[in-house]
């Protein structure tokens, strides 16, 4: 498989913002799928404080290819004022699905999915 995979990683204040920017990129083909995990308990030092807050996470498939306009619209999309946003690139999987994940971010992709 020629097309490298990517695994991006974000934080979402709540799971509704969570839930509705995973739509938008997947709606727009910027990522396969998403999984959130909720409640998830973050800190982490933000303008000279140490803060607590709890967040949920979101796991995005992509491919490389589509990094820098996944990276733009997420950013667009956020909340935060910084958000996380972290790519992991994907060096072993089940083949078929590393195959999907590919043909799901293929903007020019027939409508018709597995």
């Amino acid at each position: 498989m020629s097309e490298k995979i990517l695994l991006a990683l974000s934080t979402f204040p709540d799971v509704e913002t969570a839930r509705r920017i995973s739509n938008q990129l997947i709606a727009e083909r910027l990522a396969a799928c998403a999984n959130i995990f909720p409640a998830i308990e973050s800190i982490y030092r933000w303008k000279g404080k140490i803060e607590t807050g709890s967040e949920m996470i979101a796991f995005f498939k992509t491919s490389e290819d589509r990094q820098p306009a996944f990276q733009e619209k997420l950013r667009s999309l956020h909340p935060y004022e910084l958000p996380e946003i972290i790519f992991v690139p994907v060096t072993a999987g089940l083949p078929d699905y590393l195959r999907w994940v590919a043909e799901m971010c293929t903007v020019e992709r027939e409508e018709e999915d597995f």
